[in-house]
C-alpha cells in the first residue's frame, strides 16, 4: 500500500476530517460535523462546518473552547500554503455561509466562529495580521487567537505546536511526525468501538502511513505497536494479505504449468520412443502437458491457501475465498490440509 501511495498524491483532507473528530470526540454527542460544506449551488465550499447543537455546553478540547453555534473551519495540508489572501478567503467562506440563511440574521454574526488548521507556524501570514493592526495570542499551545478588526472570532492552530496526548490524531497528519505521537494515537484509538470513530482512526492512519511509511516500518518492528496497528487496520491489511496472496498463486500458477509443459514433453519424448511411433510421441506430449499442469496447479493452489491460513489465522473457508477457489474443488483441497 505505502509503495503505491508515494507515487500518487497524498490527500490530506481526508485525514483531517477524522482527526478532527476524534479532536473533539468528548463532545461529539453536542456537535454536527459537515464536511466540504456547500456554500451554494456553484462548487464552492468549506472544509469543514461545525454546528454546536447545545450551545450552553463548553467543548472539553481547547481547539473548541472558542466554538459557538456555527464554526466554519480550514485546513491546509503540509504541501499547502497559508497566506493573507488564505486568511481573507476564509473569512468569506464565513460571510457566504452567514448570508445563505433561509431568514434574515438567520445565523447571527456573534454566533459564528473561524479556525484555520496547519502543520507549520506561519509567520508570513502572523506578521500581515500584526502589521494590519490586529493582535495574535497564544491562547494555549499552538492555538492562536487573532483579535482586532476581525468579523468572528478566530482562532489559528499550528498543529505541530500542540501539547498532550489529546492532540496526537493532528499531529501525525505531517511529514515528519513523532514516533510518541505515532504510538499514543494507536494505543489511545485502538479501544474505540463505534463504527464512525474507527472509520476516522482509518482515515488518518491512512493519511500518516503515506506520508510517513519508513517510520512507521520503525514503529512495526515494536511488538505491541505492530499487533495494535495491524488491529486498528485489519479490514485494510487483510485486503492487501488477500490481493499479494492471489498475486502469488498467479505466479505459482504460470510456473507450476510451465514446469508441467516441460516435464510432460520429456515424458512424451520418453513414451514416443518406447512406442516407436510418432502417434505415441504425441499422446505422451498431450497426456504429460495435462497431468503437469493439473498437478502443478493444484499445489500451487494448496500451497496458498495454508499460507494465507498461516498468516492472517484464518480458517481454510475464508482462505478459499480470499483466493476464490471454485466450491467444486474446495472439498478436495480441505481433504488434503
Amino acid at each position: 500500500m505505502g509503495e503505491h501511495l508515494e507515487k500518487t498524491s497524498i490527500q490530506w483532507h481526508p485525514g483531517f476530517y477524522g482527526a478532527a473528530e476524534l479532536e473533539l470526540i468528548s463532545n461529539k454527542d453536542v456537535l454536527a460535523f459537515q464536511r466540504e460544506y456547500n456554500l451554494g449551488k456553484e462548487p464552492l465550499r468549506m472544509d469543514l462546518l461545525i454546528i454546536k447543537k447545545l450551545t450552553d455546553i463548553r467543548v472539553e478540547n481547547e481547539i473548541g473552547h472558542i466554538f459557538k453555534k456555527y464554526n466554519v473551519v480550514e485546513y491546509k495540508s503540509p504541501e499547502d500554503g497559508l497566506s493573507i489572501d488564505d486568511y481573507f478567503k476564509t473569512i468569506g467562506y464565513a460571510c457566504l455561509y452567514k448570508g445563505a440563511g433561509s431568514m434574515v440574521n438567520q445565523i447571527p454574526e456573534e454566533e459564528l466562529t473561524i479556525s484555520i488548521f496547519r502543520d507549520t507556524y506561519p509567520r508570513e501570514l502572523f506578521e500581515a495580521l500584526v502589521k494590519s493592526g490586529r493582535t495574535i495570542e497564544e491562547r494555549y499551545p499552538g492555538i492562536y487567537y487573532v483579535f482586532g478588526n476581525v468579523l468572528f472570532d478566530t482562532q489559528i492552530i499550528v498543529t505541530s505546536r500542540l501539547k498532550g496526548t489529546d492532540h496526537c490524531s493532528l499531529r501525525i497528519l505531517s511529514r515528519n511526525p513523532e514516533k510518541e505521537d505515532i504510538k499514543a494515537f494507536i494505543e489511545g484509538t485502538r479501544w474505540l468501538q463505534d463504527p464512525g470513530d474507527k472509520d476516522n482512526v482509518d482515515a488518518v492512519l491512512q493519511v500518516s502511513i503515506a506520508a510517513n511509511e519508513s517510520l512507521y516500518r520503525e514503529v512495526r518492528r515494536d511488538f505491541s505497536m505492530c499487533e495494535a496497528l495491524k488491529e486498528l487496520m485489519k479490514d485494510v491489511i487483510d485486503a492487501e494479505v488477500a490481493e499479494r496472496v492471489a498475486a502469488k498463486v498467479a505466479e505459482a500458477s504460470v510456473k507450476a504449468r510451465t514446469d508441467g509443459w516441460a516435464e510432460g514433453i520429456e515424458e512424451g519424448r520418453v513414451q514416443g520412443i518406447e512406442q516407436g511411433i510418432e502417434q505415441g510421441i504425441e499422446q505422451g506430449r498431450a497426456q504429460g502437458k495435462a497431468e503437469g499442469m493439473e498437478e502443478g496447479s493444484e499445489n500451487a493452489m494448496l500451497s496458498a491457501i495454508m499460507n494465507l491460513m498461516d498468516t492472517t489465522k484464518w480458517t481454510a473457508e475464508q482462505a478459499m475465498d480470499a483466493i476464490k477457489v471454485p466450491q467444486a474443488d474446495r472439498s478436495r483441497y480441505a481433504a488434503m490440509l
